[in-house]
């Protein structure tokens, strides 16, 4: 006979399962962490333009596409008022549209999109509706600026000699090095009637940059010989007739010109100047042209002495410009006649994707910070309060962050050191963690208070989830801080700044955060490089991964698209001073080697060609050394299709995972 449990027992039972059932609804939530995948969610904010008129802004959204048969970034034109209010999407489809520009009645948007097979022109009403298309190139867009008075847009494009096809159909395409460079000329087209297309000016150089003078009668150009990245040291700055198509020259000295900005009462053009010789870890300063005596002045020097000059305010008495500031970055004004440059924008981030509105009353930018994404803002330029206008990251996960905080030590010498350390999601005093040290490029490049939940190379927030603390260390050789701290690892790549490193991570160990016997190493091209120096350096480092590393300096100064860039840095050709390439490549050390070395690299990289990788990793298998390397079709010196990114963020988790933890 069946019996039944009583009322007490019942209760007991009900309570029991219903316990059971929160507690299987709970742990799912609880157990959920900021993954690689959760990266992929995140949207990048750019080109962040108010309208002439100051009442609207329109902005980019870039999103990844992984399906089936696709790997790429989408952009996407957005648009609201400047309140934040009547956000929407501006333009649709699978192509990207990009480069939003106003016309000056704030009544049309022009952009630049491959919707139509080639990158063309196109202009869509600020309301939305359909979209334009301006023009039909055969040839390769550059970059392009409608006219102050709307009349007229002007770009640049190159267009392939007519016997290309035909050599190739008759296999006669061979290749002579530096005879035929694919170099952009200027050309004008008006924005009403039949849209003919001009080419105004070709010469015997490439066009990287334009801007028109306030009257439209004149256009600046930045030139140098060729596209190739190693020729900007040659740039120079010349002035095109808009309707004769007459040059005449503003600057071709020894420096390198560039950037030029005109003023709105066009007075004035001004210019950012290198130093002579012109320095990769750069030295620039402004130079004002008086147009109507040809009068060149240097205004004083910016506080990074690396300027980005994007537009003068409306009463033509300062230039506006960007620039990194330590570990953040801002707009500041420069007056043509007093002192030196101030903050104009004080953030409590990083500002990025600066653009002043045509009539110099607005700006527009993204902003983000270590545990923000990045949104769009709009701010009057009399009033300091920004207002957000975009949500692209709002409905992202509400997953916990990792803490980061800007770090400073003593380097071996005395220098001070800056860098961010982020600490494991939930980490509490005293507790000792596995440490990874991640390097940058460039050697000028930054380390900036970002948001770390960004997709790219390293799954910064997934690290912190899965318990790692993080440093980011400004080393001597950054950006951020000045040409003399920029320029102060000369002729020493793996000495002082190698030093610097080790004084970063001696730190955290001595601050009982970080435990020393779980330390890994890992950066991409300069910082590639550092992380094969530090693996023959020192045995304290659990694993390494080194991604598009320079290895070899002799034989990458041979092969890279940038052979200028290393004779800069150790003050001669290799020929001449081949001792200071030989003692400061990782190679000559290679075996010392026994950290387990994981190396990633593109197949199509120019900047570090794979061949560096190849001839590490060849060396530590050779010797028996733990070592995996994966290259990449197709990529140029960094991922652009989201599911290598996506691959290389998770190869660099399993890596550290494997030997590390």
């Amino acid at each position: 006979m069946a019996t039944f449990p009583s009322s007490r027992e019942l209760a007991k039972i009900i309570l029991m399962r219903f316990a059971l059932l929160c507690a299987a609804s709970i742990l799912p939530l609880a157990a959920e962490i900021w993954s690689v995948e959760t990266s992929f969610k995140v949207q990048a904010v750019s080109a962040v333009t108010p309208s002439p008129d100051g009442q609207w802004v329109v902005w980019t959204q870039t999103r990844a596409i992984m399906t089936d048969d696709r790997s790429e970034m989408l952009t996407h034109l957005w648009l609201a008022r400047a309140d934040g209010s009547q956000r929407f999407q501006l333009t649709q489809g699978e192509r990207s549209a990009s480069s939003p520009q106003w016309s000056p009645d704030s009544q049309w948007i022009y952009f630049s999109s491959a919707r139509s097979g080639k990158n063309n022109l196109y202009r869509i009403p600020r309301d939305g509706g359909e979209s334009e298309q301006l023009t039909d190139l055969k040839g390769a867009l550059g970059s392009f600026k409608l006219s102050p008075d709307g009349q007229t847009i002007a770009f640049t494009q190159y267009e392939a000699p007519a016997d290309i096809e035909k050599e190739k159909k008759e296999k006669r395409d061979w290749n002579v090095l530096d005879a035929r460079p694919a170099n952009h000329a200027l050309y004008t087209m008006p924005l009403e009637g039949k849209r003919a297309v001009k080419k105004l000016h070709a010469g015997p150089y490439h066009l990287t940059a334009i801007a028109w003078s306030p009257d439209s009668r004149a256009i600046a150009i930045q030139t140098q010989p060729t596209p190739i990245a190693n020729d900007w040291i040659k740039s120079d700055l010349a002035e095109v007739d808009a309707e004769s198509g007459v040059v005449k020259a503003i600057a071709n000295g020894k420096a390198a010109e560039q950037n030029p900005v005109y003023s709105p009462d066009g007075k004035y053009l001004a210019f950012r100047r290198s130093a002579v010789p012109p320095r990769w870890a750069q030295e620039e300063r402004v130079v004002l042209l008086t147009r109507s005596s040809g009068e060149l002045r240097e205004l004083p020097w910016t506080g990074d002495q690396n300027p980005n000059l994007l537009a003068w305010t409306a009463d033509s008495r300062r230039i506006l410009f960007s620039e990194a500031q330590r570990t953040r970055s801002g707009l500041f004004a420069l007056p043509v006649d007093g002192p030196a440059a101030a903050i104009f924008v004080p953030g409590t981030g990083v500002g990025q994707a600066w653009n002043i509105n045509a009539t110099g009353t607005h700006v527009g930018f993204a902003q983000q910070r270590p545990d923000t994404p990045a949104e769009a803002y709009v701010m009057s330029l009399s009033s300091p309060r920004p207002v957000a206008v975009s949500a692209a990251n709002r409905e992202l996960p509400k997953l916990p962050i990792g803490k980061t905080e800007v770090v400073k030590w003593k380097a071996k010498d005395g220098m001070e050191i800056e860098g961010l350390l982020t600490y494991p999601v939930g980490y509490e005093a005293g507790q000792k963690v596995p440490l990874l040290l991640n390097i940058h490029g460039g050697p000028a490049g930054v380390f900036a208070e970002t948001f770390i939940g960004t997709p790219g190379i390293y799954p910064l927030a997934t690290f912190a989830a899965k318990g790692y603390a993080i440093l980011r260390c400004n080393i001597r050789g950054s950006g951020g801080y000045g040409a003399k701290f920029r320029q102060a690892n000369t002729n020493d790549w793996g000495g002082k700044d190698y030093e610097d490193l080790m004084a970063g991570v001696d730190h955290i160990v001595s601050r009982g955060i970080a435990d020393p016997d779980r330390l890994g190493v890992l950066g991409w091209s300069y910082g590639g490089f550092m992380t094969s120096w530090v693996v023959t350096q020192t045995k304290r480092f659990k694993a390494a991964a080194a991604g598009a590393p320079v290895t070899n300096l002799w034989s990458f100064t041979g092969t890279a698209d940038i052979p200028d860039f290393l004779p800069d840095y150790f003050q001669g050709e290799p020929w001449d001073v081949f001792e200071n390439y030989r003692t400061h490549s990782p190679i000559t050390y290679v075996g010392k080697v026994e950290t387990p070395t994981l190396i990633l690299h593109g197949e199509s990289d120019e900047r570090v060609p794979p061949t560096q990788g190849f001839e590490f990793y060849n060396a530590l298998k050779r010797r028996g050394v733990p070592a995996k390397m994966v290259t990449y079709p197709r990529m140029p010196h960094g991922p652009v299709e989201p599911k290598f990114m996506q691959d290389i963020m998770q190869r660099h988790l399993d890596w550290m995972e494997k030997y590390v933890r």
